[in-house]
Formats: C-alpha cells, sequence, structure tokens
C-alpha cells in the first residue's frame, strides 16, 4: 500500500506564476499606469523569461482586468473609470457588510484571536511605504473575516475581483483626504466583531466602505 507521505508534492513557484505576481503588483502600485502599453518584447527582456510566458501572464491578468487589449495596438493598462469602480464598491458593499454581520455572530474567542492577529499585521506595515505589504496585510484580513463568517463562497466572489480592488486600495490609501486612517476603520471593524455586536460591524463596514468609495470618486473623476 502507498504511503500518504509519498504522494506529497513539494511545490515551488513556476516562472510564470512568479512573472504573474511581479506584473500584477507593478500595476496595482502604479509603476505600469492606466493606458500604459505594454510590449511582450520589453516585459521579456525586463523579467527575464520567454515571450511565451508574457503571453500567457498577459491573457491573464486581462482576465483579471487589470489588462485590455486593444486592437492595433496590443495589451494596454486596463483604464479604472468610476463607473466600473462604483460596481465593485457596490459588490463589495453587499457582501462585506453581510459577512461583517454574520462574522460578529459566530466569532468564538480563538476565531477573534485569530481577525486580532491580522489586524496586527495591517498596524505593523501601516506605515511603509511598501503598498503591496500593505494591501496584502488587509487582504488576509477580510479573508479571515469571510471564513469565520461561512462566507466562503462569497470571499471566491472577492477574490475574483481582488486585482481591481488592490488598485483601488493603492489609490485611496496614498490620498490624504481620509477623514479616519484606514487602520482606525479596520480596527473598529474587529472591535464590533470582539464584543460580537452585529449591527455595529455592518454599520462599521457601510462607514468604511463609504468613505472610501468617495475618495476614489475624487480621484478617478479628475483622472477622467
Amino acid at each position: 500500500m502507498i504511503q500518504s507521505q509519498s504522494l506529497k508534492i513539494e511545490s515551488t513557484p513556476t516562472l510564470r506564476e512568479l512573472a504573474l505576481t511581479k506584473i500584477r503588483q507593478a500595476i496595482v502600485v502604479g509603476y505600469f499606469k492606466a493606458g500604459d502599453r505594454l510590449v511582450e518584447r520589453n516585459l521579456s527582456d525586463e523579467l527575464g523569461v520567454s515571450r511565451s510566458v508574457v503571453r500567457e501572464v498577459i491573457r491573464y491578468l486581462e482576465a483579471e482586468g487589470l489588462i485590455e487589449i486593444i486592437p492595433k495596438k496590443g495589451p494596454i493598462v486596463a483604464i479604472l473609470t468610476w463607473e466600473v469602480a462604483e460596481q465593485i464598491y457596490n459588490i463589495r458593499m453587499l457582501l462585506e457588510q453581510e459577512a461583517a454581520h454574520d462574522c460578529a455572530l459566530r466569532a468564538t474567542e480563538q476565531d477573534k484571536k485569530r481577525l486580532y492577529d491580522r489586524l496586527l499585521q495591517i498596524d505593523s506595515v501601516s506605515g511603509a511605504s511598501d503598498d503591496i505589504h500593505r494591501i496584502e496585510a488587509s487582504l488576509a484580513f477580510y479573508e479571515q473575516l469571510f471564513h469565520i463568517a461561512g462566507h466562503t463562497i462569497a470571499w471566491e466572489i472577492v477574490q475574483r475581483l481582488n486585482s481591481r480592488i488592490s488598485r483601488l486600495r493603492t489609490l485611496t490609501l496614498k490620498t490624504r483626504e481620509r477623514q479616519v486612517a484606514g487602520f482606525e476603520r479596520m480596527t473598529r471593524i474587529w472591535r464590533a466583531i470582539d464584543q460580537n455586536d452585529a449591527q455595529r460591524a455592518r454599520q462599521e463596514v457601510i462607514e468604511h466602505l463609504r468613505e472610501a468609495s468617495s475618495l476614489a470618486r475624487q480621484i478617478l473623476e479628475q483622472q477622467e
């Protein structure tokens, strides 16, 4: 009989996965700006991978909504308009407030500790200039929140939008017009969950997203 340990696969990231992560992050943080043309040969040289790998990555990022293919011009960084952003915020509003509500109802003491650990991760990078670490910390917090709530399908939907959500987070993180700092917003959500106050957890998410969407609208409409 085959021992289960012998079936274990020690996986390492492939070149395609590494290239995908690098280009995705470059778009999210604005290294490649909206409307920039992405030339396969240049990307291949910069990343040190084949053009076939770059081509595959571009197709993947097109599916994520980060890249558009323009006839006779080729791939460009997708232009993020308020019309698109508003739909993303509306979806987040529907899913996140319900997840926060149910998370507050269901959270055990152990769950609260796990979520608090994620909150501490956000705090540890909140003053950093590395946008990627801040975005990853926020995503980890929300993933834990949805998991505690039992909203696994809703999280799958959020994951499909995460690349564009991350672009929006980068936009709003850089603005000085926040009435309440992002970490403080997340702390308020956690505090309501810690007290098993479902209605307040829902309201904190609503207020957080309303402010974020208002800032994003100002920025995107100025860019347009």
